[in-house]
């Protein structure tokens, strides 16, 4: 293997970074006399920034298995220099603290399963590096969660298929919390559905380096997919940030962006036309009766506070629609309200019990 030069800078800027790497393979007699040597990786000069997300390709042989031992110190170079995280691999003190930076995941997934149940596999590598036995199981349910295998915790991986057993491998490293992590032909000895698991999975991995998001109502609306964010979970603390924000992906050239909302705890997206959506808010924390309306052209959003049109404590929209092009018609438990979205002002307000507002859901939908 030989990768393009590239300008090498301070090794502690860098996740990953290679200079002049070279690893050479001998071949020994009977006597350890050395009769031939082949060199696998010929000068390669890397650098890998923290949260890049990057591919080696090349033909069986080209030295991609021993490029990603040096990244684990499974192998060290015979030249030049790969520093992980500013750890120089070629020092053997670094090993431990490397091996926990760099998680590998291997191309067969029996060579790296050693428990016969799922969930104490997943958790053994941890507890060999003394993490405490409430962390630990922590830390196994949230890996198992992200790899969509958190259902069969308790099953044993000798009944699980090709490219369960993979995403399990994969929870077994995220368990230790790497860095970064390593993925050696993960999907070589698996079919074409094993193979969609553990890409998928990967997928997976990439798009919640950080964040975990919990969304509270999802819409389409042309190409696009709507959402509503009541916030994230930290992966690494596994704190909740609470913060509103509306989630749009672009179905199309699958892209994703999130715009914030003035409120917190936005409980329901609904449809209200081609120019705007509306979002309901759980009143109970936000303490306010209102509503948020996000103009899809602008991207812009403005919450709407009624609280004075309140006739009860934690009142909350359960519906809203559309009435005509200048009008909404908002339903809570209590009342029937019609805004005016270009005066923004309450223009009716009808006080109604449970029996006439059930009749009023029915009409409006």
């Amino acid at each position: 293997m030989k990768i393009g030069k590239s300008k090498v800078g301070d090794s502690m800027e860098n996740m990953i970074e290679a200079k002049g790497l070279v690893h050479e393979y001998s071949r020994r007699d009977e006597n350890g006399e050395i009769t031939e040597i082949k060199r696998a990786l010929d000068g390669v000069d890397i650098q890998v920034k923290a949260g890049d997300f990057i591919a080696v390709l090349g033909a069986n042989g080209s030295g991609k298995s021993t490029f990603a031992k040096h990244l684990n110190a499974l192998l060290i170079p015979t030249e030049g220099t790969l520093f992980v995280n500013g750890m120089d691999t070629s020092d053997y003190n670094n090993d431990l603290k490397i091996r926990q930076t760099a998680g590998m995941v291997f191309q067969n997934p029996d060579n790296q399963i050693i428990s016969n149940v799922v969930e104490e596999d997943v958790g053994f590598g941890p507890e060999n590096v003394g993490v405490p036995t409430e962390e630990i199981w922590q830390r196994v349910e949230k890996s198992l969660k992200t790899v969509g295998m958190y259902a069969y915790r308790k099953s044993s991986p000798n009944h699980l298929s090709g490219g369960q057993k993979q995403r399990i491998a994969i929870a077994g490293i995220m368990a230790m919390k790497p860095k970064c992590i390593i993925l050696d032909e993960p999907t070589a000895m698996l079919d074409p559905v094993g193979r969609k698991m553990v890409i998928d999975t990967i997928k997976e991995l990439e798009v919640n380096k950080e964040k975990q998001y919990f969304f509270n109502d999802v819409i389409t609306k042309g190409n696009y997919l709507y959402a509503v964010s009541a916030g994230w979970r930290d992966l690494d603390s596994l704190e909740k940030i609470y913060a509103g924000a509306i989630y749009r992906y672009d179905l199309v050239n699958a892209t994703s962006e999130f715009y914030t909302i003035e409120e917190i705890f936005p409980s329901d997206i609904y449809d209200i036309g081609d120019d705007f959506l509306a979002i309901s808010h759980e009143s109970i924390t936000i303490d306010k009766l209102g509503f948020t309306i996000f103009n899809y052209e602008t991207l812009q959003s403005e919450f709407v506070d009624i609280s004075p049109y309140a006739i009860s404590e934690n009142e909350r929209i359960v519906d809203i629609k559309r009435l005509d092009l200048n009008h909404l018609l908002l339903l809570t438990e209590n009342q029937l309200i019609v805004y005016d979205i270009l005066k923004g002002t309450i223009i009716l307000q009808l006080k109604c019990d449970d029996t006439l507002g059930t009749v009023f859901h029915i009409w409006i939908n």
